[in-house]
């Protein structure tokens, strides 16, 4: 299913309606986000669906990093929110690949590449991140990769 901001603002309706306090408020930082998006550069346009999808991306990238800084400081109510605010923005993105499929697309990587060792790490990670396509976060995918380069 391909994300719209039109399907963003339905689905914001329908929190409002429902009175899903977290749905809401992540729903309305995330057109925020869309929206800044919009009318950075010299003239304001439409996001185009991969471009969406990039600031989905962002938005769980920032939820994770905050649930994980929060739960460091001792904050567990905060780290909870931004987990429910995190499973929302990725209600809206492509599933994630489980760590058996991003080995597969590592080695498949590899093998394609000729690649052998750790300097061939950009080579390998050039070639996969074309196939994962935001269906895995980056650092998983570096790790998974400096893990089969390491041998």
């Amino acid at each position: 299913m391909a994300t719209s901001e039109q399907s963003l603002r339905d689905d914001l309706q329908e929190a409002i309606r429902a009175r899903d306090e977290v749905r809401m408020s992540t729903l309305r930082m995330v057109l925020a986000a869309v929206q800044k998006e919009q009318v950075s550069g010299d003239t304001a346009r439409t996001l185009e669906a991969d471009e969406l999808q990039a600031v989905l991306r962002r938005e769980a990238k920032k939820r994770r990093e905050a649930a994980t800084a929060f739960e460091d400081a001792g904050r567990p109510d905060r780290a909870e929110r931004e987990r429910a605010e995190l499973a929302v923005v990725e209600g809206y993105l492509p599933a994630q690949l489980d760590d058996e499929e991003l080995a597969g697309l590592v080695a498949a990587a590899i093998e394609q590449t000729g690649a052998e060792g750790p300097r061939a790490m950009g080579q390998v990670m050039k070639v996969v991140q074309a196939s994962v396509a935001g269906r895995a976060d980056g650092a998983r995918v570096s790790a998974e990769v400096r893990r089969q380069l390491a041998g």
